[in-house]
């Protein structure tokens, strides 16, 4: 197949440079695996990103994270430009990453077995995160019809009902690259005010949105919102930084604010040093390259796409409104409880089993499209091969 002219879009570099990379995408499989799994991009960081490391390595500035009032200020204009949010600095606090976000909120706002709601296939972490306070997980699982995935809003409302504690959502969606509605999004926030449920929103992949739709943040949607909800995001996906541990914690009404001034002083030290003073160059200087880096997704959603259809018609994919992340129906394959692993098994590509991400994802797994058209094409290639 022939490759696309990609122009100014941001370009992979060829597998073999990738296979010199010491993240855990390209360190947990033999050389003979085409690694799709893990949601990093591999796209070069972006220039700013880059000089600011090497300048700070080279000068042995290494040391402990204090003060960094640079990066509330980027975030802050970061979301009021691009998102139409206005966030105040002064409630946006650093954490380490958003794991541990989420679990140092859990742990103010629950006490061990207080019930948690999820709304599965979600990012399989969402549970590790809540049995590691002690809590309890309740399923909403997404309903997928002929327009896409679906959530009543009369079933959030039983949910809530039962005594739910908190809603965690993802928003956007991990796996299925879904962007909530604003209208959802003031449905939720007014719910949890009536029945006393905090909701911890999930927005990391939020910078990720293609042109035809648009993320909304939780906090921006109205009063409702800003009583019952706290945001926990980083830079760490949309500009590929995950390993320079940084992320944000952000509450806007007067009882979320209370919640986060009770973070443990430790939370904010044990951010990297490297990672946030990255995260302020990536809000306040890498906005183009974002650009470039969405584009470049864009354009790969759409050659997957096109690629399954050509060569594998019967693998279910519905184009995602968000980030790089692809959310595969294989089971038209017949290839088991697990075709993940029998595609790893016999055609050498790694894919996650979409088992992790709750009992919904039986018969799926999740791909990560953000790499070069080549490497996708193998991967459909030997996938085509295991079929046979």
């Amino acid at each position: 197949m022939l490759m696309p002219d990609v122009g100014s879009r941001i370009q992979a570099p060829s597998l073999a440079q990738l296979r010199t990379h010491r993240s855990t995408k390209w360190r947990d499989f033999p050389t003979d695996v085409l690694p799709l799994p893990v949601a990093e991009m591999d796209f070069p960081v972006a220039e700013p990103i880059r000089q600011l490391l090497l300048e700070m390595v080279s000068s042995s500035d290494l040391g402990y994270l204090g003060e960094i009032p640079e990066l509330p200020q980027a975030f802050a204009e970061h979301a009021r430009l691009r998102m139409n949010w206005e966030v105040d600095p002064k409630q946006v606090h650093v954490v380490t990453d958003v794991g541990v976000g989420v679990v140092e909120v859990l742990r103010l706002v629950t006490c061990p077995g207080d019930k948690v709601l999820i709304n599965s296939p979600v990012y399989h972490n969402f549970s590790n995160w809540i049995a590691e306070v002690g809590l309890l997980k309740v399923d909403l699982p997404f309903v997928q019809d002929e327009s896409g995935w679906q959530l009543e809003i009369s079933d959030i409302e039983l949910a809530y009902r039962s005594g739910v504690k908190v809603h965690l959502l993802c928003n956007p969606h991990n796996p299925l690259g879904r962007v909530y509605s604003r209208d959802e999004l003031v449905k939720i926030a007014e719910l949890a005010k009536e029945y006393s449920v905090i909701v911890i929103s999930d927005e990391i992949h939020g910078p990720l949105t293609f042109a035809e739709s648009t993320f909304t943040p939780l906090l921006s949607v109205g009063e409702s919102a800003k009583q019952v909800g706290i945001t926990v995001t980083a830079a760490s996906k949309a500009w590929n930084i995950a390993g320079l541990k940084c992320a944000l914690v952000i509450s806007d009404g007067a009882a979320m604010d209370a919640v986060l001034a009770r973070l443990p002083i430790a939370t904010h030290y044990r951010a990297s040093l490297l990672g946030g003073f990255a995260a302020a160059t990536a809000f306040a200087e890498c906005g183009q390259w974002l650009d470039s880096v969405v584009s470049t997704l864009d354009y790969n959603r759409h050659f997957l796409f096109d690629l399954l259809q050509n060569n594998l018609p019967e693998v279910k994919f519905r184009i995602p409104e968000n980030s790089y992340l692809a959310w595969l129906d294989l089971s038209a394959l017949n290839l088991g409880i697990n075709p993940a692993q029998v595609i790893l098994e016999r055609g050498r590509v790694a894919i996650l089993d979409g088992r992790g991400f709750g009992e919904a994802g039986q018969g799926f797994a999740r791909l990560n499209f953000a790499t070069s058209p080549q490497i996708l094409s193998e991967a459909v290639e030997r996938i085509v091969g295991v079929k046979r």
